[in-house]
């Protein structure tokens, strides 16, 4: 089985939450702007993350279960667990997408 390198995961979260906080302050200039093409692209990317973290997930469960000795069973359950964070928070920006829809399709004009 293959060690986990904490250093190497320790420096990619933090590159992660920077990469994060760079999106947040572009949310912001795309929130100024009168035009949401710039939303709709930042939305599908986030999609498409999701979507791909999910397909490595299930590629690593799997090789795992064959008996892959490259994938061991820590690695298998941190993507398991990216998977479900990056899905959750795509569902919960979808309810919020929708509770602001039902908002402003009950205001009366």
């Amino acid at each position: 089985m293959k060690e986990i390198n904490t250093e190497s995961m320790l420096m990619q979260l933090r590159a992660n939450a920077a990469l994060a906080q760079n999106k947040l302050t572009g949310v912001q200039e795309v929130g100024n702007e009168a035009n949401g093409a710039n939303f709709s692209t930042l939305l599908k990317q986030s999609i498409d993350k999701v979507n791909e973290l999910q397909k490595s997930s299930g590629d690593l469960a799997k090789a795992f279960e064959l008996g892959d000795p490259n994938v061991s069973l820590a690695e298998v359950m941190i993507a398991r667990q990216k998977s479900s964070v990056a899905f959750e928070s795509v569902l919960q920006v979808r309810n919020k997408l929708m509770e602001a829809y039902r908002e402003v399709m009950s205001m009366q004009v």
